[in-house]
């Protein structure tokens, strides 16, 4: 009775993995245009595509890490200065891509950069503070791709957005989880508004790994800052314990980083690279093994969980 269903499992198993081992030529004839390579996974990505044959476009936000990059990388390689939250930053960048790729089109964008700080328990923060990060993580991401849609609808190449776990469920407060939401509900239109044109669109969820953006020290810098300055009134509403066990809570998601950036940018790159990207990665064992399984568990259960 078992034999059966064995094979078709083993059959489908095998099915899914020829299907997605099969890979694109003339890699290096290939433009990608990188968002957020000064460090972590923007550098990372960039130094993996290049060691690949592809010409990297790599955007940093400062002159320091265009210039570390590419000591690392072939004068393939080509950096630009780009801050995604200026419009006019963003115009320039487009029209030094488009220079570059000519009537070649992008092939891929990667929307990689993203801050987490400033956060904290929601009623400790301003407007400013959830604007900050949604300026970067959400609204910067729209500015870039839609300055890029021409160029990579000419070529019908791919876009991948760097979401993360905390895009599926909500793990602190402040507006990363709010950004992290919105680039799952951006990407999932893009895909079906671009199918038409032969654009594949890839959504990428991390958990945790030790990058700049994730850093205990900083994070509770930024609490204990935010937890200083909230009016009296609502600083004995929450209490010191409150107050502790939200850097405990800060200190339990840093002990579970990842050294190996590769679990990421590999899955960045197959959805470059292969013929048949997936339209959505989970990036390390807390994604595949905990964060998602709970998102599809009743909000009870998750609650529970997560605590």
């Amino acid at each position: 009775m078992w034999l059966p269903l064995l094979v078709v499992l083993g059959l489908i198993l095998w099915y899914r993995w020829h299907r997605q081992s099969q890979l694109l030529g003339n890699l290096s004839d290939k433009y990608v245009f990188i968002t957020g390579c000064d460090t972590g996974f923007g550098r990372q990505i960039a130094k993996q595509l290049d060691g690949r044959g592809m010409k990297v476009l790599a955007a940093c936000l400062t002159d320091a890490g265009a210039k570390e990059l590419k000591k690392e990388t072939s004068s393939r390689l080509q950096t630009i200065n780009l801050d995604v939250t200026d419009s006019q930053s963003v115009s320039a960048a487009a029209k030094w891509v488009a220079e570059i790729v000519t009537d070649k089109g992008l092939w891929g964008l990667v929307n990689n950069a993203g801050i987490l700080i400033p956060t904290a328990p929601n009623e400790w923060l301003t407007k400013e503070d959830f604007r900050k990060i949604l300026d970067v993580n959400l609204l910067g991401m729209v500015d870039v791709t839609i300055n890029l849609l021409p160029l990579i609808r000419k070529s019908k190449g791919r876009i991948v957005n760097v979401s993360s776990i905390a895009g599926r469920m909500s793990l602190c407060g402040g507006g990363y989880c709010m950004s992290k939401f919105g680039v799952e509900a951006f990407s999932d239109s893009l895909r079906r508004e671009l199918k038409t044109f032969g654009v594949k669109v890839s959504i990428i969820n991390p958990d945790f790994f030790k990058t700049e953006i994730l850093h205990a020290a900083r994070l509770k810098e930024t609490v204990t800052d935010k937890w200083k300055k909230i009016r009296p009134d609502v600083r004995n509403d929450y209490g010191e314990h409150y107050y502790h066990n939200y850097c405990k809570f800060i200190d339990a998601l840093c002990e579970r980083t990842c050294a190996k950036l590769t679990v990421v940018t590999d899955c960045m790159e197959h959805a470059l690279t292969a013929v048949h990207p997936w339209t959505r990665y989970s990036a390390g064992p807390y994604a595949k093994l905990l964060y998602m399984p709970l998102t599809y568990l009743p909000t009870c259960v998750a609650d529970y969980i997560i605590g």
